[in-house]
């Protein structure tokens, strides 16, 4: 056996998203921040990250994390989220993922029945408080960056579609959130296709006609996921389908979306602080979010889910593979 790259990993997935939190094979990144560090790792390093989430080590919703030294000094560890569309400035189920993983393995000090774990995360720091017992991380509530809303009743034209009405909020990313039934799809599964098709044209007319750009880091900019939603069912209080780019769905409810949705619901006047939200995801599973505060920079959020260790991994890079950056079909 011979190999030119060597990481370690823990899998998980969270309310079915998965997770691979990489423990080893990347030494610190340069940058004196967090975001500075993602900044760098997106300018040099993104072969790294198409080579352990595309196939044939992935798949094409494949997620991740990548551990790293932590740049403040109120921080536990330091975190970069991976997926296939990229390297994101935050990750909700990802966080609950490196959360349970940090627990379960050992890697920060564990108490019971709660264990705090602070991750410094590119979009700010993320306190996660970790339900344990007898050892085993049952769940994870973490409070998120603020989450605001960007734009309300923003409208584009969309090839096929017509002039598409959406909201624009910021959960740790950007979402486009619009009723599904406006577009004429019924929330069903055996809709993906549709859903998707029409996901991916809205997100792409967005970008092209209204690109949204953080109001305080103009590094975090663009639309790379819709949220089609629906009322909820059976105890929930919203659905949603989440199209990501480049052309997938969240299996999860979606940590960051959902605290967007919050925001969304939030500005106009649906969702009072300190009320319980349960947002369930096209797979049937749920998060539990809820507005703790209002201040200046939006609401704050809390979000809380579930995971589960699905593996431990050693993968390599033979330099001899003829796909190096892994392959997308």
């Amino acid at each position: 056996m011979r190999a030119s790259r060597y990481f370690t990993a823990v899998d998980s997935h969270t309310e079915g998203m998965p997770t691979r939190v990489i423990t080893g094979g990347i030494g610190p990144i340069p940058g004196a921040t967090i975001a500075e560090r993602r900044e760098h790792f997106v300018q040099h390093m993104d072969h790294i990250r198409q080579l352990l989430v595309n196939e044939p080590r992935g798949h094409a919703a494949m997620s991740g994390a990548i551990l790293q030294p932590p740049t403040r000094a109120d921080a536990d560890w330091g975190v970069l989220y991976i997926e296939v569309s990229g390297c994101l400035p935050m990750c909700g189920h990802g966080t609950i993922g490196v959360a349970t993983v940090l627990v379960e393995t050992g890697m920060v000090a564990v108490t019971e029945p709660v264990t705090t774990v602070r991750l410094d995360t590119p979009a700010g720091l993320v306190v996660a408080e970790v339900n344990v017992r007898d050892g085993r991380a049952e769940s994870v509530r973490f409070q998120n960056v603020p989450a605001y809303v960007h734009e309300l009743d923003a409208v584009v034209d969309v090839p096929g579609l017509g002039e598409v009405r959406y909201d624009m909020a910021y959960g740790g990313n950007f979402y486009a959130i619009l009723p599904i039934e406006s577009i004429g799809i019924s929330f069903d599964v055996k809709e993906k296709e549709q859903m998707l098709t029409s996901g991916l044209s809205i997100m792409d007319a967005i970008n092209a006609q209204r690109r949204p750009v953080h109001r305080e880091d103009p590094g975090i900019a663009g639309c790379k996921h819709v949220q089609l939603v629906a009322p909820g069912s059976g105890g929930s209080d919203a659905r949603n389908a989440m199209v990501i780019h480049p052309g997938w769905f969240d299996r999860s409810p979606c940590g960051t979306g959902t605290s967007a949705r919050m925001a969304q619901l939030h500005a106009r006047g649906e969702l009072p602080l300190n009320t319980d939200f349960v947002n369930e995801s096209l797979l049937g599973t749920r998060f539990i979010g809820r507005l703790v505060a209002e201040t200046s920079r939006g609401v704050t959020p809390t979000i809380e889910g579930r995971a589960w260790l699905t593996g431990m991994a050693q993968y390599l890079l033979d330099p001899t593979d003829p796909f190096p950056n892994g392959f997308t079909l």
